[in-house]
């Protein structure tokens, strides 16, 4: 297991992760340290606890905002398939429609072509 430290609200904690994931880590930190800064900004000194539990629910908040959108773009996506798969089968009976009237006009013509040769 790899270590780091990361700041939150100034102080320094070490924590593990797996090796390869040290940059993400720090990365998730340093964005949660911005959500605790904001709202120390905004509310001033109203205790660690408080900031740190504040800054968990707006990126809870955030997160479940961002499922919603997320279910919604997979409802949409899967309407897309079905119109798309609605429109390849209209497409391949159409095809097989057309198919099958160049096939009969094909064959009244092999026959109109006989019935001429026969009479010449």
């Amino acid at each position: 297991m790899a270590q780091v430290t990361v700041s939150i609200d100034g102080k320094q904690y070490r924590m593990a992760c797996d090796e390869g994931q040290e940059d993400h880590l720090i990365d998730l930190a340093e964005r949660f340290d911005r959500y605790v800064s904001h709202l120390k900004d905004s509310f001033g000194e109203i205790g660690d606890q408080r900031l740190t539990v504040m800054a968990g629910i707006m990126v809870m908040d955030e997160l479940s905002e961002l499922q919603k959108r997320v279910k919604g773009m997979e409802s949409e996506v899967l309407t897309l398939r079905k119109t798309r798969d609605d429109a390849l089968t209209k497409a391949d009976k159409n095809d097989s429609v057309l198919t099958n009237a160049l096939g009969a006009l094909a064959q009244r013509m092999e026959d109109l072509a006989t019935s001429l040769a026969v009479k010449s």
